[in-house]
């Protein structure tokens, strides 16, 4: 069902954009949606499917990424670590916007995605007070997921 869903939206998206579904685009979203809440680096979405299809590049990888977020079928997130991580896009799941945000943990590099999105009165407050239309945001916080805080707390008590 996953695999039918991703290649119906994919040929829409594509058609709407006037492009051909192609093998590996379709093989990269499947991906991203088979991994759903994790966020991966181009390159390991090369190694995972490198194995079942060796005949895909980390070119194309890179190239088909860039085009699935240009029709925001995938999202990306940058860590200011000097690597990009793609998740499957918010359009895919149906959602006209964007609604979760992440946790970043500043000890173990965990993120961990943040469903609720309470920021819509914000966004109704700046497009009433400066006539700016709020498209999309995203948002990050960092801190210390529970594990390593509570790793840190029995470090502190020995």
């Amino acid at each position: 069902m996953e695999q039918e869903k991703a290649h119906d939206l994919l040929k829409k998206k594509l058609k709407e954009k006037g492009l051909k579904v192609t093998k590996q685009r379709l093989l990269i979203l499947q991906t991203l949606a088979e991994h759903r809440g994790m966020h991966l680096a181009a390159e390991e979405i090369f190694e995972m499917m490198k194995s079942g299809y060796p005949e895909m590049g980390l070119a194309t990888v890179y190239r088909t990424l860039q085009l699935l977020y240009e029709i925001q079928l995938v999202d990306r997130i940058n860590l200011d670590d000097g690597c990009i991580r793609y998740e499957i896009g918010h359009a895919f799941e149906g959602d006209s916007k964007h609604c979760h945000h992440h946790l970043i943990c500043r000890t173990c590099g965990r993120i961990i995605p943040f469903e609720d999105d309470l920021l819509d009165e914000l966004e109704e407050h700046i497009e009433l007070s400066t006539g700016f239309h709020v498209l999309d945001h995203e948002l990050k916080f960092y801190g210390q997921c529970r594990e390593c805080s509570e790793a840190s707390m029995r470090k502190e008590n020995t």
